[in-house]
């Protein structure tokens, strides 16, 4: 597994990280034993990099992460990167809150349903305008300096908050989604992140299955499942962009890669993107996304890969607050 330099934090991580969104409970019902043995698999495979959140299931997805990695834990603490994010409380009457009183509560409930001593990356999972910058950049600030985490980042903030947040303290990685159906980070703030050596850990590089190949028109979900309630799983939206991974799936067997490996090999190709987080419920699914970190694109292929995708539609996921 090819590792980077996660911007100015420092980390040394592998530059694909297991993400656990899947196993919060919004993704419809899984087995949890399969889970585990897909999250020790990606380990043995050589990531060492991994990405929850308290708002995964408030706690269910940090405790089977923990669990799964918990022997290595104790045996090699300081060869594994645990990032986790809070500051949102998703059906309450604040879903987004970064005030230092609900950060340290989230901090505090990380470590417990991790079962670790500290948090290698803390991040804001969402901006949260009604939260001085102040108060939130302060606030970790103060859980680093106290050793309950190591770094500092942020999830799916702008130019305008990173640039607030880091006249505080600095900013050292930032989590946006991104993919082939989803690419307006290219304009904001990817640039501001290039510019400030701001580590960048893409999140969704597979449109949260659209880019699998494995999705029809007809695909249904659970009403667990998030994507149920999502416009770019139904009707025209769905189907416009299935026939942009058809085409997609045509040039990555000419390639020799699958359609997967394509779309995550595209996200880790841009400038400025260092990591992409993939999820997997079953041991043998990471393989395959594995397998993007060692697929190289040429200028052309890059070039071919705008074209195909140039039809598709762009979509939104989910919030806080709902999903578009």
């Amino acid at each position: 597994m090819r590792t980077t330099t996660l911007g100015r934090s420092g980390l040394e991580v592998s530059r694909i990280a297991f993400g656990t969104w899947q196993l919060g409970g919004d993704w419809g019902a899984f087995d949890e034993d399969a889970a585990v043995r897909a999250i020790q698999h990606a380990r043995e495979l050589g990531v060492n990099f991994f990405d929850t959140a308290q708002a995964y299931g408030f706690g269910k997805s940090e405790a089977l992460l923990g669990r799964a990695l918990r022997e290595e834990l104790k045996r090699d603490r300081e060869n594994l990167v645990i990032a986790t994010k809070g500051g949102v409380n998703p059906g309450s009457d604040r879903p987004r809150d970064a005030r230092r009183s609900w950060l340290r509560h989230g901090v505090e409930e990380s470590l417990r349903h991790l079962e670790i001593d500290y948090i290698d990356l803390y991040q804001v999972h969402w901006p949260d305008p009604d939260t001085p910058a102040e108060e939130t950049a302060s606030a970790l600030q103060e859980l680093v300096d106290e050793g309950k985490i190591r770094h500092v980042g942020v999830s799916n903030y702008d130019t305008s908050q990173l640039a607030a947040f880091d006249r505080v303290r600095p900013v050292e990685t930032l989590q946006p989604p991104y993919h082939l159906f989803r690419r307006a980070i290219e304009e904001d703030p990817l640039p501001y992140c290039r510019e400030h050596e701001i580590g960048v850990l893409v999140y969704s590089p597979l449109g949260s299955g659209l880019l699998t190949g494995a999705l029809k028109p007809d695909a249904t979900f659970e009403d667990g499942d998030w994507r149920a309630r999502s416009s770019a799983f139904q009707g025209d939206n769905l189907r416009r962009n299935l026939e942009v991974v058809e085409e997609l799936k045509l040039f990555a067997e000419h390639k020799g890669c699958t359609v997967s490996q394509l779309a995550i090999a595209w996200t880790l190709h841009k400038p400025g993107v260092h990591v992409a987080i993939v999820g997997a419920r079953r041991a043998k699914n990471i393989e395959d996304s594995l397998g993007a970190a060692d697929v190289e694109l040429t200028p052309d292929e890059i070039a071919e890969i705008e074209r195909i995708t140039a039809r598709g539609i762009q979509v939104e996921g989910a919030s806080p607050e709902g999903v578009a």
